[in-house]
């Protein structure tokens, strides 16, 4: 009996450890099929684009990924990301001469001061993080409508500085994709290697434990949200300067997105667990797919679909192997 349960414990811990492999094939599996209706699909500058169209959403799914691991969810992050590109773009359009990096400095702060506010409701009055950052999606937004007057900001506009932070490069990397690389690297080192990012995953697989072992809840909560916020402003800036747009509804509906990414990458939307080798895929698959679609002639009324049901086949997979998981680590204990 003993023989049999370690046989199935150990093919539970096989399946986490290659689900992200998983994810990889069926990311290679769609390419080589698109590829094959349409030969543009994997040329070097298709590529370029399609990377350089996801950095945005693979930078704001770090964030998102930390929140839901404190079984969290932010649903202002689109309203967050518009009212810091818009009070950068304002800026901009009054001071042409702005350097860019206090433009970037600026959206940062504005989405600091934004988490930093939804971290303290959460963290100080236990408001659901549903119910809270729903409400500073509808404040955030009207806030934004307010600063600009209902009004857009349009690329002539804004100076060719600014404009330049979404096209230029770094080491002859596009500087979306370069900010990007650098999120991750200290994103990674700082999960994995300190003990603040051990803490949040310790928050996240159990609140009550980790208040009696001295962990302070409170602190990890507001960290996270605050997190969140300052790349999501860090978004803003960007986000504007690659469509040389301010507007009052700039990625309405975005955090959407974002959630699936780190759905699809294996974050468990009950907390506790993700990766971010698994946001990175999830991430670059709907990209590939945001890319893939329209190139093999699919109509705009069901991409959606076939996003919704891509990403509701993850769930189902995530369901079925954090089920598989909490089955084999009970028969071990049983052992």
């Amino acid at each position: 009996m003993a023989e049999v349960t370690v046989g199935k414990s150990s093919k539970g811990l096989n399946i986490v450890k290659f689900r992200e492999l998983g994810l990889l094939g069926f990311i290679l599996l769609i390419s080589i099929a698109v590829q094959m209706r349409n030969q543009s699909f994997l040329t070097l500058e298709n590529i370029d684009d399609m990377i350089t169209n996801t950095a945005i959403l693979s930078v704001l799914a770090i964030g998102m990924m930390l929140v839901i691991v404190t079984r969290g969810i932010d649903l202002s992050l689109g309203s967050t990301l518009a009212l810091a590109g818009m009070t950068t773009a304002l800026t901009v359009k009054s001071n042409p001469g702005m350097n860019p990096l206090a433009a970037i400095l600026l959206g940062t702060v504005v989405g600091i001061v934004c988490g930093a506010i939804i971290g303290l409701i959460i963290a100080k009055t236990n408001v659901p993080p549903i119910i809270a950052t729903l409400g500073m999606m509808n404040v955030f937004r009207g806030l934004t409508f307010m600063i600009s007057g209902g009004k857009w900001v349009s690329a002539h506009q804004m100076p060719t500085s600014f404009k330049a932070i979404a096209t230029g490069s770094v080491l002859g990397i596009n500087t979306l994709i370069f900010i990007a690389i650098i999120i991750y690297i200290v994103a990674y080192y700082f999960i994995n290697h300190t003990r603040t990012g051990r803490q949040i995953y310790a928050v996240g697989s159990n609140p009550d434990s980790a208040k009696i072992s001295g962990i302070n809840n409170e602190k990890i909560l507001f960290l996270v949200y605050t997190i969140m916020g300052a790349l999501t402003g860090l978004a803003g800036v960007l986000w504007v300067s690659k469509f040389a747009s301010a507007q009052g509804d700039t990625a309405m509906g975005y955090e959407i997105n974002v959630i699936a990414a780190c759905v699809l990458g294996g974050v468990n939307i009950a907390g506790g667990s993700g990766k971010i080798s698994g946001i990175i895929l999830g991430s670059l698959l709907l990209g590939i797919l945001n890319n893939a679609l329209p190139l093999i002639n699919v109509s705009p009324f069901w991409q959606n679909a076939i996003q919704g049901c891509v990403i509701l086949v993850a769930v189902i997979v995530n369901a079925l192997v954090k089920r598989s998981v909490d089955r084999n680590n009970l028969m071990r204990r049983k052992i």
